[in-house]
């Protein structure tokens, strides 16, 4: 599972911010109106009460779908903008008659897959949907866009290293999170279909009530010590917590002016981690954590371990971050 993401701080992620600035925001186009989802929570599949539900059917925090990875035209469009307000769905457009726009194609299947539901794949053929490269001012091929409740997040385009944009899909599930879509998508006849599981918690967050998905998260600890989503949850909620209210321009400018305060660099590591710029915030804190001794070094390494808790234990870039810690205390 991955932290959420408070989308003010990063935009979608660094191509996103890039292609934003230089104005390639999609447009809205007759027949294509994002707009018209934007702010409903309409599903697209049904969810079953829990007498109803059985192994054929989608639990309460997912989305049935047709497949991770489906065919999206000028008629299905609405459909996939529709289902963007329940789970992130990514678009990526290319042409059935230029090869070279096809071959991130399968990448980008197998990294959704990987994904364990947490978004899934609109294919847009746009010699055959030329509509909706319209709709989205596509000026080249390949182009990948997020659709998060009806919000279109320009990703990137052309061919990008796999390992660059599975850092682009933790962060569109950390938008997601913070946008309060915590639904999974569920295909029929599939295996392995088991939802998350503290429920009520997420619940609970979707509601903005952070005291009760806390409580649930520590219940379910106290119960199994060993439950690692809960501690995971618990340290999420603390990071919902502290950002909530947090001022982005004071705090930025606070770590600027005092590049050795303590509380700066941690107030700031958590917006960074918030923001998705996971690795960022544990350079600050570690950077920090071998310039200082004491208590000041103490409260640094602690407060690294609940961020380290919030990404997740087996996140590639927790494990490398421990070792770096363990360097600079040592």
């Amino acid at each position: 599972m991955t932290i959420p993401q408070q989308p003010d701080h990063t935009g979608g992620g660094p191509q996103a911010s890039a292609q934003h600035e230089q104005g390639q925001q999609p447009a809205q186009q007759e027949g294509l109106d994002l707009s018209a989802v934007r702010g409903h929570g309409t599903s697209a599949g049904s969810t079953p009460s829990s007498a109803e539900q059985s192994s054929e059917t989608p639990g309460p925090n997912q989305v049935e779908v047709p497949a991770l990875a489906f065919e999206v035209n000028e008629q299905t469009f609405e459909s996939a903008a529709r289902l963007s307000m329940e789970l992130p769905v990514v678009l990526v457009l290319y042409s059935g008659q230029q090869p070279d726009s096809q071959q991130i194609l399968p990448v980008l299947q197998k990294i959704v897959e990987d994904q364990a539901g947490r978004a899934v794949l609109g294919l847009v053929d746009v010699a055959t949907s030329p509509a909706i490269q319209q709709a989205f001012q596509v000026q080249a091929l390949p182009t990948v866009v997020a659709v998060i409740k009806g919000q279109p997040v320009p990703l990137f385009q052309g061919v990008q290293p796999e390992a660059q944009i599975r850092q682009l899909f933790d962060q569109i599930a950390q938008a997601a999170a913070q946008a309060g879509l915590h639904k999974t998508a569920w295909v029929k006849g599939t295996q392995a279909q088991e939802g998350p599981r503290h429920p009520e918690a997420l619940e609970a967050l979707e509601a903005g009530d952070l005291d009760r998905a806390e409580q649930v998260y520590k219940d379910a600890l106290a119960e199994s010590p060993a439950d690692a989503e809960a501690k995971a949850g618990i340290a999420r909620v603390g990071l919902l917590r502290r950002t909530r209210d947090i001022d982005l321009a004071a705090v930025r400018q606070a770590a600027a002016d005092n590049p050795t305060s303590v509380d700066a660099a941690i107030d700031c590591a958590d917006l960074d981690v918030a923001g998705g710029h996971v690795e960022d915030a544990f350079t600050r804190l570690i950077t920090l954590i071998g310039t200082t001794v004491g208590d000041d070094r103490e409260k640094l390494r602690l407060h690294l371990l609940d961020l380290f808790d919030a990404v997740g234990a087996e996140d590639a870039r927790v494990v490398k971050a421990r070792g770096r810690l363990m360097r600079a205390l040592f």
